[in-house]
């Protein structure tokens, strides 16, 4: 509980599962041509790029999905990463 910071493995998954999660909020998968989440956590430094093909808004919605990734490993810090 509480004041253990996350692992990188952690930081990676939630904001690759964030980001994922909300494209497909968005879409139906059978709507999404093609995605890629990188996501890297290295030295402190969180870095993700989003790539979606999709029919419409994919470029709102990949950024959308990269600031929701980012918000979630925020309050995975926050949180002390209970879960």
């Amino acid at each position: 509980m509480g004041d253990a910071e996350p692992t990188d493995e952690q930081v990676v998954e939630t904001a690759s599962d964030a980001a994922e999660g909300l494209i497909f909020s968005r879409y139906a998968q059978s709507d999404v041509r093609d995605l890629d989440v990188t996501v890297t956590f290295e030295d402190g430094v969180l870095d993700v790029d989003v790539y979606l093909d999709a029919e419409e808004h994919a470029a709102e919605v990949a950024d959308g999905a990269a600031r929701a990734a980012r918000d979630a490993v925020d309050e995975l810090f926050e949180s002390g990463h209970e879960e």
